[in-house]
């Protein structure tokens, strides 16, 4: 079992704080959601854990099994067993799909250990099958002219390959039509484990009807204010934030549209 740890973590962005003072502990085989209003420091996390340089920690840790990985470069810790997909993914012409697949895979790998082909290539085809993507998307550079859908896809495929022990998904359901926020969705639950944990990022409690997280965290003005089990996104649903952050005794403003 591999366990990451935030401890007590505040960041700032060009001076200005926006994490402030935030704990969360989480396992392999466990999913967490974390949902909050717009602005309230979600993907400010996420982006700080896999170790973004325009994100600066003034107090605080972050742990993966006990070490402490805030002064290691985001290679490093993707080597660890950390994987980030992105709000906004990239693309990187001249690179494709399947080369960079294959080169993160061996970078978690004995150098004198590469991924034999026939196995790499099984692998692969499994893999886009399971998320109804065609072969030549392995041969398309990565995410170059991709739809928004195909990027999202293209980000659980990495994820769902490079097989890591946590993956933060930064709103991964971000403008996709129901059908593909189902494929995505199959491909994260084909990943639950012992050997698998997941940091979900989301605004909205639909992409929990079809990964259900063992908990719930909501943020609200840099912190996790409150942690509950699915229930608890089902209320957000249907109450908004501003309900709960009267009931907390919380005197910020929200800025979300379900305020």
């Amino acid at each position: 079992m591999s366990v990451l740890e935030v401890k007590d973590l505040h960041v700032t962005v060009e001076g200005k704080e926006i994490l402030k003072g935030v704990n969360l502990k989480m396992s392999t085989g466990e999913i967490h959601a974390i949902m909050g209003p717009n602005g309230t420091g979600k993907s400010t996390l996420s982006s700080t854990i896999m170790g973004d340089p325009a994100y600066k920690i003034t107090k605080g840790d972050i742990l993966l099994n006990g070490k402490s990985i805030i002064d290691l470069p985001v290679d490093e810790r993707a080597r660890m067993g950390l994987f980030l997909a992105m709000q906004y993914p990239q693309e990187i012409p001249g690179v494709t799909n399947a080369e960079f697949v294959k080169s993160a895979i061996n970078a978690r790998r004995p150098k004198d250990d590469p991924i034999p082909l026939m196995d790499f290539i099984k692998r692969l085809d499994e893999t886009l099958e399971t998320l109804d993507m065609s072969e030549e998307m392995a041969d398309r550079y990565l995410n170059e002219g991709f739809s928004g859908g195909e990027k999202k896809r293209n980000e659980i495929m990495q994820m769902m390959m490079i097989r890591p022990e946590f993956a933060i998904l930064d709103e991964i359901d971000s403008g996709l039509d129901i059908d593909a926020l189902k494929v995505v969705s199959r491909g994260v639950n084909q990943m639950r484990g012992d050997n698998f944990g997941s940091l979900i990022i989301t605004h909205y409690q639909r992409l929990l009807n079809y990964i259900v997280p063992d908990y719930v965290h909501v943020m609200m003005d840099g912190q996790l204010v409150k942690t509950g089990g699915p229930d608890l996104a089902i209320r957000l649903e249907k109450e908004g934030y501003a309900k709960l952050r009267d009931e907390l005794g919380l005197d910020i403003k929200l800025v979300d549209e379900n305020a």
